[in-house]
């Protein structure tokens, strides 16, 4: 919870908006006594913040291109000796 002042709050109040949109809960205050709560109306979309997710994001490792082990089961074998099994072509 963030307290400020009225002061702070006349000069700063579109800061303090975009503060109460993001879900931070600002309380005004006069004289060090709590006075208004700034709450979001119900059915407004909070902006989106870009980056937000950052710290969710991990990065890929070089083993990423790699076929899973538990698919393993699931794979054919592929021969690649195709050519070399096949009899020799004769016109």
């Amino acid at each position: 919870m963030k307290e400020v002042s009225m002061h702070e709050a006349k000069t700063h109040l579109s800061k303090l908006v975009q503060e109460a949109l993001a879900g931070e809960e600002v309380v005004i205050t006069n004289r060090n006594q709590p006075m208004v709560r700034l709450q979001v109306v119900a059915g407004a979309k909070p902006q989106r913040q870009f980056g937000g997710l950052k710290s969710l994001v991990e990065a890929m490792g070089p083993s990423f291109d790699e076929p899973l082990d538990d698919f393993a089961d699931y794979s054919p074998s592929v021969s690649l000796k195709v050519a070399e099994d096949s009899p020799e072509y004769r016109a």
